[in-house]
């Protein structure tokens, strides 16, 4: 080996650890304000507004979660939230899945177009549509319901453009071989081409779950009374100082890191199984 071959390795080695040290500092500083939220939930509420940054063993408490639970309705925001997020996500799964696989396979008459528009509202803001959302609550008179919390979120253009990609790219000899057993449509779609997208299916679960656990401007205009408050409106009272007088960091900061909780569990336990495409693939 010669001399300059051993420099080539040891500027790469270094430009490696250079690299390294580089991620870790980005990370360190994209992390930093999820862990000041963490510390300033467990501090009392002086200690939170005049030393925000601070370590000191004095300062940790969990009153933040005792009042947070005592004296406010977040239990009920919670299971509220839980109810919407649940019916939702599986709606949104089972009803993405199918019109992803009607416009994928199914040729009927004005496909296109539909396909068309499914991507024009794609396009479309969605606090464009919060009005003509509220008009169609009220005209069908279930405003004040869960069913105007959950109705309207049980479908995305988002998750039907994924599914119907998805199944594209699984060979339609697949479909040809049940179809030859007797399978009609609905159980083709059903017990051969969905397990197989299986991981289009877990993308859309954590979209959906995520999406509508965090919604908010949706449950604004479809309700107003309090036995309906979620977890995101339940939150934004809490910003106008609802419990008491005060800044209430710790208070607001606890409330934000228990919603986290759900959202990041789900995340971390199917993050391996996101789009990985390969799964689709079939053996010759």
């Amino acid at each position: 080996m010669t001399a300059a071959t051993v420099e080539r390795r040891a500027r790469a080695g270094r430009f490696v650890w250079l690299a390294y040290l580089t991620l870790v500092l980005l990370a360190l500083i994209y992390i930093s304000p999820f862990l000041i939220q963490v510390l300033n939930s467990f501090k009392t509420d002086p200690a939170a507004s005049s030393d925000p940054l601070g370590v000191t063993p004095s300062y940790f408490t969990t009153a933040a979660y005792t009042r947070l639970f005592e004296n406010s309705d977040f239990p009920l925001w919670a299971k509220n939230s839980f109810i919407v997020t649940l019916i939702v996500t599986a709606g949104r799964v089972f009803f993405n899945s199918l019109a992803g696989y009607a416009l994928a396979r199914l040729n009927f008459r004005g496909r296109n177009m539909v396909f068309a528009g499914l991507v024009a509202v794609m396009a479309v803001p969605a606090v464009t549509l919060l009005i003509p959302k509220f008009l169609v609550i009220r005209q069908l008179q279930i405003y004040d319901t869960w069913f105007a919390m959950v109705l309207p979120l049980l479908v995305d253009a988002a998750g039907v453009f994924i599914m119907k990609n998805f199944f594209e790219s699984i060979p339609p000899s697949v479909e040809e071989q049940a179809r030859i057993d007797g399978a009609g449509t609905f159980r083709t779609f059903w017990s051969i081409v969905l397990p197989m997208a299986m991981p289009a299916v877990i993308t859309i679960t954590i979209m959906s779950f995520q999406g509508s656990w965090n919604e908010l401007s949706h449950f604004i205009i479809a309700t107003q009374d309090p036995q309906y408050t979620t977890l995101t409106r339940g939150v934004a009272m809490l910003n106008s100082g609802q419990l008491s007088q005060g800044t209430q960091y710790p208070i607001k900061l606890a409330a934000s890191l228990l919603m986290t909780i759900p959202v990041a569990i789900l995340f971390f336990v199917f993050q391996k199984r996101i789009m990985n495409t390969s799964a689709g693939a079939v053996k010759g």
